[in-house]
């Protein structure tokens, strides 16, 4: 079975922001500044509302064929919508079970937004069961299915009050958390030209929340203990095998190793 765990980076859309809001001919500082004033008037946070948020990085963990994998989803010249329907097209060639943290309050509606905009196609993450039965009663859409785990979502009983940041988990169940910056620094650093560094940071992220995802199967009794074992010393082997400098660092915070 193949199983990802996945994860978005995003900054303001200002091509969107100038044509939602009428700033043509201002300079994207302004659009940005613009933006914010806006979302703070509404809300009080200059957090973008989601259809404004334009997807620079899709980082993934997991096992794929049998190998457990960690990855950022084509090239760093690669523009949004090559990113998403390189998305898209891994659940149809693949059919993973998906797991995130928070995916259904952000990154699936994000995902839906934006690929709506760019005119995408995903037949197989939208299948319910009309061309496939056994999509009928497990698929991609409905939130207390197994193709899409969002882990936040089911350890807070579905109750927001109840959700729990990632990066607090992590750190209370012993793993590295937030590693590199935070996604508040996201826009900055795609606006210095370190994307990179922003993947690499996604990387850390997706990681956390597949070894969360290890731990909780072997809560529900999916793994048991020797199982649990096995899977996490296949995430160390493969980050111990890579030459990539943050996930070197991620088992040495991790692990100690």
């Amino acid at each position: 079975m193949n199983v990802l765990a996945f994860d978005l980076e995003t900054v303001p859309d200002l091509t969107g922001g100038r044509r939602v809001y009428g700033l043509d001919g201002l300079e994207d500082a302004d659009v940005s500044r613009a933006m914010a004033a806006r979302r703070r008037q509404e809300t009080g946070s200059e957090f973008p509302r989601l259809h404004l948020h334009r997807v620079v990085a899709v980082s993934l963990a997991g096992i794929v064929n049998g190998r457990f994998r960690v990855w950022s989803l084509g090239e760093l010249d690669d523009q949004e919508p090559q990113l998403l329907q390189r998305f898209f097209d891994g659940l149809d060639r693949y059919v993973p079970d998906l797991v995130s943290w928070n995916g259904n309050g952000f990154d699936i509606p994000v995902l839906h937004h934006r690929a709506l905009i760019h005119g995408l196609t995903a037949p197989r993450y939208w299948e319910t069961g009309d061309n496939d039965r056994s999509f009928r009663f497990n698929n991609y859409l409905n939130r207390y299915h197994e193709r899409h785990t969002d882990l936040m979502d089911v350890l807070a009983s579905f109750q927001m009050r109840g959700a729990a940041p990632l990066d607090e988990m992590a750190t209370l169940c012993g793993l590295p958390g937030k590693m590199g910056m935070s996604g508040s620094a996201v826009a900055d650093a795609v606006a210095n030209g370190e994307l990179e560094a922003v993947r690499n940071y996604c990387e850390t992220d997706v990681l956390n929340t597949y070894l969360l995802y290890l731990r909780f199967q072997h809560f529900r009794g999916a793994l048991d203990e020797t199982d649990y074992s096995r899977e996490c010393d296949r995430v160390a082997e493969a980050l111990a095998a890579s030459d990539r400098p943050h996930l070197l660092g991620f088992l040495e915070a991790w692990r100690g190793t």
